[in-house]
């Protein structure tokens, strides 16, 4: 980085004062000064500054490619700032960047928690459904919302959702001579605030929240009926061995609650279902449990819908696995990939026997029986049996 032509420097509230030398040097040097409207004015960089476009577009810095440009931030711009998709799209020697204490490590410092113990969220782009895989009783949670507006409709979301007993600050301007530190409850928030606020902190008081394991409640999905019912989807997931950044195929997915499960646990997916009242179904899920940005689904047969997709790193069907649709998936596989496969039909459990003795895995029968009123009396209520078939390629 001998001469970079691009400088990202994250300002905080103190504006110049709160800058290092070389951050100042930069901006002194700079033909062209990028970053919001109250960045440019922390900087005082008069006429050579330039507001973001709305939506955000990074080619505007890039167009000014080879020329001294500075792009301001707030806090780190590398942490849900625009840091990191501009260095995406550059060399390692165009760009260099000084960052400044975050907003949330100031939050937490006002607050006295621990910044690692705490879970620290972008809202300010994104839907309040983010938080519920993170709602649990006694969780510090730091969110980055868009002005005061969004922290009274979060506050208000929260009650809905049996959340409003949460301590709930809201913190402006930190780091400047304006900082503002207030404590409520998120049921007794009033909202109002004429500021741009920079964050909400809370102390999640409430319901108990998405437990921590494989088979969540079916009353948890919207679904028609058609969806793997929660042992036999715990035993799925077991099988698939989810671990974060992988992308599963979900083929015949029915409601999307594997999809979920899978996201839950840090992954990606692709949800492959034909009927589009149960692709709805799918989206709606998705977007309940904040995991809408980690599902996508794609309204379609298999094995045709699959030809466009990334390959995966595990691939469940939960129905509908013929022998055609078996090499389709099966060649587009590269080694390793997990797959794993139901059946409740003799047909499929037929196929899924010839396949277990020609590639190997495991093969399971799984026969499940409930209690249930019989008369005075109880008795068991025998589900279908279910065959899985789980393999590496």
């Amino acid at each position: 980085m001998a001469d970079p032509w691009l400088t990202i420097i994250g300002i905080g509230e103190d504006g110049l004062a709160g800058l290092s030398e070389a951050s100042r040097k930069a901006l002194a040097g700079a033909e062209t000064v990028f970053g919001g409207e109250r960045h440019l004015a922390l900087a005082d960089v008069g006429s050579r500054g330039r507001a973001w476009p709305v939506p955000f577009d990074a080619d505007v810095v890039l167009s000014c490619r080879g020329r001294p440009t500075v792009v301001l931030a707030s806090g780190d711009p590398f942490w849900h700032g625009a840091g990191a998709g501009l260095a995406e799209k550059l060399g390692a020697d165009e760009w260099i960047a000084y960052s400044a204490a975050s907003t949330f490590s100031l939050a937490a410092a006002r607050l006295g928690w621990r910044l690692e113990s705490a879970i620290c969220l972008g809202l300010h782009a994104a839907p309040f459904e983010r938080l519920v895989p993170h709602l649990l009783r006694g969780a510090r949670i730091i969110c980055l919302v868009r002005d005061g507006k969004a922290a009274g409709d979060l506050a208000k979301w929260l009650s809905a959702r049996g959340w409003g007993a949460s301590a709930f600050w809201t913190l402006a301007a930190l780091g400047g001579p304006r900082e503002s530190v207030s404590e409520h409850r998120a049921d007794g928030f009033a909202g109002g605030l004429a500021e741009n606020l920079v964050a909400v902190a809370l102390e999640a008081r409430g319901t108990r929240g998405i437990p921590r394991s494989s088979g969540l409640s079916d009353d948890l999905f919207v679904h028609d009926g058609q969806i793997t019912k929660r042992p036999v989807r715990a035993l799925a997931i077991s099988a698939l061995a989810p671990r974060p950044g992988e992308l599963l195929w979900d083929v015949g997915a029915g409601s999307g609650s594997i999809s979920v499960e899978w996201a839950l646990c840090g992954g990606t997916t692709t949800a492959i279902e034909a009927r589009e009242d149960r692709a709805e179904n799918i989206r709606n899920n998705a977007r309940a449990f904040g995991l809408a940005h980690r599902i996508t689904v794609v309204a379609g047969h298999a094995p045709e819908a699959l030809a466009a997709l990334d390959a995966p790193d595990a691939v469940f069907i939960g129905g509908g696995l013929d022998r055609a649709m078996f090499d389709a998936i099966w060649s587009r596989l590269v080694p390793g990939t997990r797959l794993v496969a139901h059946s409740v039909t003799l047909e499929t459990e037929a196929l899924l026997g010839e396949l277990h003795q020609r590639h190997g895995g495991e093969l399971m029968r799984v026969e499940i029986a409930h209690a249930a009123p019989l008369g005075r009396y109880r008795s068991w209520e025998a589900a279908r049996p279910v065959v899985q078939w789980s393999a590496v390629r």
